[in-house]
């Protein structure tokens, strides 16, 4: 996701904003959907991006699937 402006980041426990992760996947210190899988998740951002406007659903899915294996919580499984 486009991470430009405060509201568009996640949020800490203590409110605070995060900049590791976006407000759709990262609230309040957890992550919204615990149990997605990589999969899923890179699903789940192309439908919101494509949804958004932010770029066509093909063009977003080759984008989800470089950046989203390489993200945090993701690196490494």
């Amino acid at each position: 996701m486009p991470l430009q402006k405060p509201e568009d980041f996640g949020s800490a426990a203590d409110g605070s904003g995060t900049h590791d992760y976006c407000h759709h996947c990262f609230q309040e210190g957890a992550f919204t959907d615990p149990h997605i899988d990589m999969q899923g998740m890179i699903s789940k951002c192309v439908t919101l991006m494509a949804q958004q406007g932010i770029m066509p659903e093909a063009q977003a899915k080759a984008f989800m699937t470089e950046v989203i294996p390489n993200l945090k919580r993701w690196k490494g499984k």
